[in-house]
């Protein structure tokens, strides 16, 4: 089941990217673990997918202990200040950043454990006030200070848009945070490649919306 899914994913995904002119490749799906066990991990892996996301930290390196090493990590969810050591252990890129304060830390305990992380900066575009993430006003007037820090790698931006059960809701949420990114990196003069938005029911709007990461759980794993 979970291999005739993900083939049926990479198929949407392929399709997506060319409605709008873009390679297939240009797109990176990362499987969402959370709430499934190893097993379903393994059985994804099996099939051809290298990359997962998780939300929690001890869920991850619980499962990061028990499966191949040759499985990549990413952190999606909220990261408390005080599991970042544990998450730089683990994980290959932090997603949500959504503080300046966890960028710092980020950085200060990657100097001390001899990394450069990888983070991309997490954006509240809806403005919900449920959610994580920078307002897109806040973050550009905090870049300047994140940008400095020496061992962090700053990839780009991802959102959570606003749950609608009309997918086509989503499409200007994506189109917001690609015009911020865009925005940001004329402003400060560096690269921002990576654009992480979509997840199960809409990652085709995001894909042609310029999604370079879609993270998908319920389609490939069902329902948690």
């Amino acid at each position: 089941m979970i291999a005739e899914n993900l083939a049926r994913i990479r198929a949407k995904i392929a399709e997506a990217a060319a409605r709008c002119g873009r390679r297939p490749e240009e797109v990176t799906l990362v499987a969402v673990s959370k709430s499934h066990g190893p097993e379903a991990v393994r059985e994804a892996f099996e099939a051809g997918q290298i990359l997962f996301g998780e939300n929690r930290v001890q869920e991850g390196r619980a499962k990061a202990e028990v499966l191949p090493n040759t499985i990549r990590w990413h952190l999606i969810g909220h990261l408390q200040s005080n599991k970042v050591r544990q998450a730089l252990g683990t994980f290959e890129r932090i997603q949500g950043v959504d503080t300046v304060k966890l960028a710092r830390d980020i950085n200060r305990i990657g100097g001390e454990l001899g990394l450069f992380p990888k983070i991309l900066l997490e954006v509240n575009v809806a403005g919900e006030g449920s959610k994580f993430g920078f307002e897109p006003e806040a973050l550009r007037v905090s870049m300047e200070e994140i940008l400095r820090l020496e061992r962090v790698t700053v990839e780009g931006l991802m959102t959570i848009p606003p749950y609608s059960e009309t997918p086509e809701d989503s499409r200007r949420h994506f189109a917001t945070l690609r015009e911020l990114r865009d925005r940001l990196a004329k402003e400060f003069n560096v690269p921002l490649p990576e654009l992480s938005m979509g997840m199960s029911g809409d990652f085709s709007l995001a894909i042609e919306e310029g999604a370079t990461i879609v993270r998908v759980g319920t389609a490939l794993f069902g329902e948690r």
